[in-house]
């Protein structure tokens, strides 16, 4: 995992963590251009778990979800994402399949992300 790609995962985990009280287990983002993909492994709470053992119980946790973390990234930007990617964050696309507890996050930036930043990169005088 990349440098750039272990800040982004990290700022998506403390901002799960911070509204939901828990963060996911695993997440892995692809960046393709101007899109950030987030798989998000491990998401719900013990309660909410359990909320969804019903159809309609589940439908409740799933639309709570999903429209909870598209407005908290509508009000405010995460700290340090922008930066992360290089570029202006506009649109949050996301959703969540309860059953199996996955959701996927879709980050749509203004411009190609920034991919300029070298894992390993050589040391100078090369």
């Amino acid at each position: 995992m990349g440098k750039k790609e272990a800040r982004f995962n990290e700022i998506v985990r403390r901002v799960r963590q911070q509204y939901f009280g828990k963060g996911p287990e695993k997440i892995k983002t692809y960046f393709v251009e101007n899109i950030a993909i987030s798989i998000i492994e491990g998401n719900l709470t013990p309660t909410e778990r359990f909320i969804a053992q019903t159809p309609e119980g589940e439908e409740m946790v799933h639309r709570a979800r999903t429209k909870m973390i598209q407005q908290i990234y509508a009000q405010k930007v995460p700290e340090g994402m922008e930066e992360t990617v290089g570029a202006r964050f506009l649109y949050l696309f996301s959703d969540i399949k309860v059953k199996e507890d996955i959701a996927v996050s879709v980050f749509v930036f203004d411009r190609k992300i920034d991919d300029s930043e070298d894992e390993y990169p050589e040391e100078e005088g090369m």
